[in-house]
């Protein structure tokens, strides 16, 4: 079989569907450059199942890739591979790490929490309420945004004064557009308000996961607590994860029921739920489109002759993947009603989403709400001349203006 070239991933992502579907034409997996790094895309569902259940194969960078050290100092997503928390761990660690966290996100948990995420909706949509009828509203600042935010940060414990700047160190973070410099400087300005809030945290303890976390890793001395690192970036992953994905998934899915009034109209008839849009859209426009990275812990062949390397990494292509034909018959189609929409969007095997059951509940909330209170909402644009966020990994828009009511006639 001839080698391919690799193919070189644009950080600014201004056509991600083609780009994905390139992936897919070049078999179950090809060998691609993310901002300077070489990794094996995976976007075959059947082998991307395979290899996040393998034990050859490891988030742990430090451990199993040998470019680790030398990549680290000046690649802009050193973030994404150097942080000590359940997302880079592997083995004992990632189950120890991922006990502490768990609880906080359980299903009672995250049921309880519905009257509390029906509250916020409600008054959001009270404040879009006050916008005059044919003005144009970003919804993805005015409502995608503002929602989890306020979920993650009263589960967290942030206080509100200091959400914008999370949003903003967070936002950053799943960029790919920056250079290693302004992500350094990103991720010194990220660690600052971490540390800030474990501060506040430890004087003044509340109800709230970080608390709670800060007491485990100052009360616990046989060896299972936390170091001061693996607590920092616990928190990291928990704001992050927990903020920026289900933005992007308010945001797609908005999007798809404004361009496409046959989805609106399947739920409004019966034929299908709020819980239905919310799983096509996970499978059609995940909030994340790539997922770095993985490494092989041992030779791995691929279906072709190809071979994966041990040391070399992974590329986890969610987004390419999802829409495989031989997946999901019509793949490329928005359908609510379709059967199976099954999909990774939130990962697969020990590595699956703990906040799943949240975003799920959150998303499908603010849907319902929102087109309960505005029925006649429309796209202030034509769906392509959305703008995509700069990114590899998050899956959005810039915008997404929408007009909730029409213009009045005169």
């Amino acid at each position: 079989m001839p080698e391919q070239q690799i193919l070189v991933l644009d950080p600014t992502a201004p056509d991600p569907d083609a780009e994905h579907q390139v992936l897919r034409e070049r078999g179950p997996a090809t060998l691609v450059d993310i901002l300077g790094v070489h990794a094996w895309s995976v976007s075959d569902p059947a082998l991307l199942k395979r290899l996040l259940t393998s034990k050859d194969v490891s988030k742990d960078g430090r451990a199993h890739w040998p470019a680790f050290a030398q990549t680290v100092p000046t690649w802009p997503l050193a973030l994404w591979v150097a942080v000590e928390n359940m997302f880079t761990a592997y083995g004992k660690d990632h189950s120890r790490l991922r006990r502490m966290v768990a609880p906080a996100l359980s299903a009672r948990r995250t049921t309880a929490l519905q009257p509390d995420i029906e509250a916020l909706v409600t008054g959001i949509l009270d404040d879009l309420d006050t916008f005059p009828a044919g003005e144009t509203v970003d919804l993805r600042e005015h409502l995608a945004y503002p929602l989890p935010i306020a979920v993650i940060g009263k589960l967290m414990g942030v206080p509100a004064d200091r959400r914008t700047e999370f949003r903003t160190v967070v936002d950053n973070v799943f960029a790919t557009h920056l250079t290693a410099e302004e992500q350094a400087a990103n991720t010194a300005a990220l660690y600052g308000l971490l540390d800030a809030l474990i501060e506040t945290k430890r004087s003044k303890p509340g109800e709230d996961m970080t608390s709670l976390l800060i007491a485990t890793r100052d009360n616990e001395g046989d060896g299972s607590a936390l170091s001061h690192a693996e607590l920092r970036d616990t928190l990291l992953l928990m704001i992050s994860a927990g903020y920026e994905t289900t933005v992007n998934v308010i945001d797609q899915a908005t999007t798809t029921l404004l361009t496409d009034p046959q989805q609106l109209a399947h739920v409004r008839a019966g034929r299908c739920t709020w819980q239905d849009i919310v799983e096509e859209t996970l499978r059609h426009q995940p909030a994340v489109k790539h997922l770095p990275l993985r490494y092989a812990r041992t030779d791995i062949p691929l279906p072709g002759g190809q071979t994966i390397r041990a040391g070399e990494a992974i590329l986890a292509s969610y987004a390419a993947a999802n829409r495989h034909p031989d997946w999901h018959k019509d793949a490329d189609r928005f359908d609510a009603t379709r059967t199976s929409k099954e999909h990774l969007a939130f990962g697969h095997g020990v590595h699956f989403c703990l906040g799943a059951p949240l975003a799920r509940l959150e998303v499908a909330t603010a849907l319902r709400l929102l087109f309960e209170r505005f029925p006649d909402a429309q796209l202030a644009t034509e769906r392509a001349g959305l703008e995509t966020l700069p990114s590899l990994i998050s899956n959005g828009h810039t915008t997404v203006p929408v007009r909730l009511r029409p213009t009045p006639s005169r």
